[in-house]
């Protein structure tokens, strides 16, 4: 028989047909969220025909340091050598010259180029100078302890520990959000969270929320393989609060200690998305009846471009903490100050390279210290 004859007879029906209705089954599945490790795919959606009602985030009131603050003062300074040089250039002109009123504007700009921000730098400069006049201090390493103090009580404010229940309480697990625009390293910080909560002993679940990129998705399996995490993901396009649902409903059905939602990123103009990352949150709520932490993860080599970015998600969804990545030899140190003075959210993780080590809990004390080493 022809191929002609084939194409046209019954049996091109009978081709199309199974065609199509694994078409279809591809279809149906394509909606559903699906967890990996240990799981089998389920499907888990809010109850068709509720509302998502708001509702404010209830904030632990047991809480825990759980990333250690690995941070040494040696390992700042190293990455950070540019806002390092750039400052200890400037004391030691400041006292060089005799503290006269040149040099101190000068130490001013320097913090402004380190990205501390025009009214922090100011403010910093104008403490220093009082009590370096006070205190008849003229020497660099007094006019250096000077300035770290002033500089660690800018940052010293908050709680800087991420927020946790205590799970001997009936309460469910822990929830963080990750927030952020693409590319400021968020789904890197959810992957080395998740890797250091594995290492305590603690059980995770992942929500690949993030349905619009699926790079992001692949790279959270990839997490969630390496640190047994298990993992809740939808399909390319999904909707990201039936997955955020989905993944608080497994951790919530295996008694998890903690569920990570790592949320699409955002364009802080665009604001249908932001509007979307609100529900997000709404889902969470509704379905657990609270939200322990939301991190904004920012881009620390953005400068003061990363507050414009801040304030439209503190909007959208209330920001309880600040992610910084990126703090290497590319950026400038001086834009925790900024974030934490204009904001009044605490720095709580700063990322400081590429290895699982650099994501530490962010100490000022420390932080500082690196930034001013001699």
């Amino acid at each position: 028989m022809s191929v002609e004859a084939l194409l046209d007879g019954p049996i091109l029906v009978v081709l199309l047909v199974a065609v199509l209705g694994l078409a279809g089954r591809f279809a149906v599945g394509g909606r559903r969220a699906t967890q990996q490790r240990p799981t089998e795919p389920t499907a888990l959606h809010p109850p068709a025909g509720e509302e998502i009602g708001a509702g404010e985030a209830a904030v632990a009131t047991d809480v825990e340091p759980d990333v250690a603050p690995v941070t040494t003062a040696d390992g700042v300074g190293s990455r950070l050598v540019r806002t390092r040089m750039l400052l200890g250039a400037a004391l030691a002109d400041l006292v060089g010259s005799g503290l006269d009123d040149g040099a101190w504007e000068r130490l001013e700009e320097a913090l402004i180029g380190a990205d501390v921000g025009v009214e922090a730098s100011t403010g910093i400069v104008s403490e220093v100078r009082r009590a370096s006049r006070e205190r008849g201090v003229r020497d660099l390493e007094g006019v250096r302890g000077l300035l770290h103090d002033a500089l660690v009580a800018e940052l010293s404010s908050g709680e800087r520990a991420l927020a946790r229940r205590d799970p001997a309480s009936a309460s469910g697990p822990t929830v963080w959000l990750v927030t952020g625009v693409n590319g400021a390293g968020k789904t890197t910080t959810i992957g080395k969270l998740a890797a250091r909560e594995r290492a305590a002993g603690r059980t995770v679940v992942l929500a690949a929320a993030d349905t619009f990129r699926a790079a992001a998705a692949d790279q959270l399996a990839i997490w969630a393989e390496r640190t047994g995490c298990e993992l809740v993901r939808g399909a390319d396009g999904a909707d990201p609060a039936s997955v955020a649902y989905a993944a608080l409903d497994a951790a919530i059905a295996a008694g998890a200690d903690l569920c990570i939602v790592d949320t699409a990123g955002r364009l802080q103009n665009r604001r249908e998305l932001m509007d979307e990352l609100g529900k997000v949150a709404r889902v969470l709520i509704k379905r657990g009846g609270h939200i322990d932490e939301t991190l904004l993860v920012l881009d620390g080599t953005v400068g003061q471009n990363a507050l414009t970015q801040a304030e439209a998600f503190l909007a959208a969804v209330g920001v309880s903490g600040i992610a910084l990545t990126k703090l290497d030899g590319s950026s400038r140190g001086g834009i925790v100050v900024a974030v934490q003075r204009r904001l009044g959210i605490p720095v709580k993780l700063v990322g400081l390279g590429e290895g699982i080590d650099d994501l530490a809990a962010f100490d000022p004390a420390t932080f500082v210290g690196g930034l001013l080493a001699g």
